[in-house]
């Protein structure tokens, strides 16, 4: 019962961050912030191969799950610190995506009740082709919405550490009392009636 109830439940915790991390994955697109989308991608696949081995009794894969959740927690904390600004890091910077673009988390003019106004810049000289975007009336800054996404995900990613290191000693167990009780003896009748066999074949000969 421990072990399907363990078990179970980390089933619907992959499958919580499978989703969380697919949604994600859509708003970071939009935003092109090309270092979070490379994570995600990479998050995205250990999950799936978590899954797969709580699925398939498969304890090798679940560690690997396990030493992963660790990185991914490390990496939402870093993006919590980059979006407040923590230890000299800059929101403002171009770290996410790579000094590709200038580009901004897509929340950043798409949040709850901002407001996108475009201004034209067509009496400054050298700029008639450009325009200025200011976003007003924002409920919410984009900053605090990455902030509770990351959060979000630390959360999942604790609580699945911890079911995958207890499925995980489960499912040792169970192959240790397997082993125990010889369910990985490759041939038992075989040794036990080669002796018997040997001497009803001299008893024939004779």
């Amino acid at each position: 019962m421990g072990c399907c109830t363990g078990r179970c439940t980390l089933i619907f915790l992959c499958t919580l961050q499978l989703l969380a991390a697919l949604e994600r994955q859509v708003f970071d697109f939009l935003g092109y912030q090309w270092a979070p989308i490379l994570a995600n991608f990479l998050h995205i696949i250990i999950v799936i191969l978590g899954l797969f081995g709580t699925i398939q009794y498969r304890p090798r894969y679940i560690v690997v799950y396990a030493i992963w959740t660790a990185v991914w927690v490390t990496w939402n904390i870093f993006i919590i610190c980059f979006y407040l600004e923590v230890g000299g890091l800059s929101k403002d910077s171009e770290l996410l995506t790579f000094n590709i673009s200038r580009h901004q988390s897509w929340w950043s003019e798409n949040g709850p009740g901002c407001v996108r106004k475009e201004a034209s810049m067509s009496g400054i000289k050298g700029l008639d082709n450009h325009s200025y975007i200011s976003v007003i009336g924002c409920a919410l800054e984009y900053r605090y919405i990455e902030v509770m996404h990351s959060s979000f995900q630390i959360l999942i990613a604790l609580v699945g550490f911890v079911y995958a290191c207890y499925v995980v000693s489960v499912f040792t167990e169970e192959e240790d009392s397997f082993d125990f009780i010889g369910g990985f003896d490759p041939f038992p009748l075989y040794h036990v009636n080669e002796k018997p066999t040997n001497l009803l074949f001299k008893q024939t000969y004779l």
